[in-house]
């Protein structure tokens, strides 16, 4: 299995991109808005996170022109990204039950 990215980054991606292929910019404003700004990633931290993702194969890339004529690199979950997303979202929801017990016991 390809070595994981720490923290819930990729996770997030990766959920994202389960509804639809997004180009970079829109990942990072979708994050931002669905988040109301808690997640405001800036693209130095987003597109090594896209790369990494891509060579595990977890996402797809494809460039397209945008309507303004300008290519855009937009990215797609793969079928071994959706287990992969789905593995992180048990391990997440474990991980959150748990805190959760700790906190309501404090």
């Amino acid at each position: 299995m390809a070595k994981k990215e720490p923290g819930s980054a990729a996770m997030l991606v990766l959920a994202l991109l389960k509804s639809r292929e997004m180009y970079g910019y829109e990942i990072i404003e979708e994050l931002a808005r669905r988040s109301n700004n808690v997640f405001q990633y800036k693209e130095g931290t987003l597109y090594p996170l896209l790369h990494t993702l891509e060579r595990e194969r977890l996402v797809t890339a494809r460039e397209a022109a945008a309507p303004s004529g300008r290519m855009r690199r937009y990215y797609a979950i793969t079928r071994r990204g959706l287990r992969e997303l789905e593995e992180r979202r048990a391990e997440w929801s474990a991980y959150s039950a748990a805190v959760t017990a700790i906190l309501a016991g404090a």
